[in-house]
């Protein structure tokens, strides 16, 4: 009898790898709470949705100096985070296909990857744009970072929901190993 848990089947460099990154969502998600203003509900995330400069302009009055300085802190941290969360998706989809040998399966998994790493791009083009962002606002750094944070948020729901339907395609758990 396998008495192996299943935390315990993941490879030490996921284990890691995902380590790392929650531990800097964590950080990240309470420096947000900085940021939620009535102009910024959502914080950051707001701000990377403004699609306007009239918007960004209001969140960043709204922050005052010190809400800026945070959300400068943040979007530094996010390039830390952006490596971090693409290589533990990329790490993960590698250990979910690890009894996965058939050729659609394998194609799936090429496009997730590709979709982890185009989500990781837009993330750190959103946050070059959102750091040229703060003084003043532009319409155009605006738009281009909302379109930016679409990008991101659209690609690793879309990667994750590959990782469901590989994991689905034949019906049983992922094998020890």
């Amino acid at each position: 009898m396998d008495s192996e848990t299943p935390s315990a089947a993941l490879p030490k460099h996921l284990k890691v790898s995902l380590t790392i990154t929650v531990v800097l969502l964590v950080v990240l998600v309470l420096i947000n709470q900085f940021l939620q203003t009535a102009s910024a509900p959502q914080g950051i995330v707001s701000f990377q949705f403004a699609a306007t400069a009239d918007q960004a302009h209001a969140i960043v009055r709204s922050w005052g100096s010190d809400g800026v300085n945070w959300a400068t802190v943040s979007l530094w941290l996010d390039f830390l985070f952006i490596p971090a969360y693409v290589i533990a998706l990329v790490h993960l989809t590698r250990h979910l296909m690890r009894d996965r040998p058939g050729v659609r399966e394998r194609m799936t998994a090429r496009w997730v990857r590709a979709l982890f790493v185009a989500a990781g791009l837009a993330d750190a083009s959103e946050n070059v744009l959102l750091l040229n962002n703060f003084d003043p606002p532009d319409d155009v750094i605006s738009l281009s970072a909302t379109l930016c944070a679409l990008v991101k948020f659209t690609a690793v729901t879309l990667g994750i929901a590959g990782l469901v339907v590989i994991r689905a395609a034949r019906r049983h758990p992922l094998a020890p190993g």
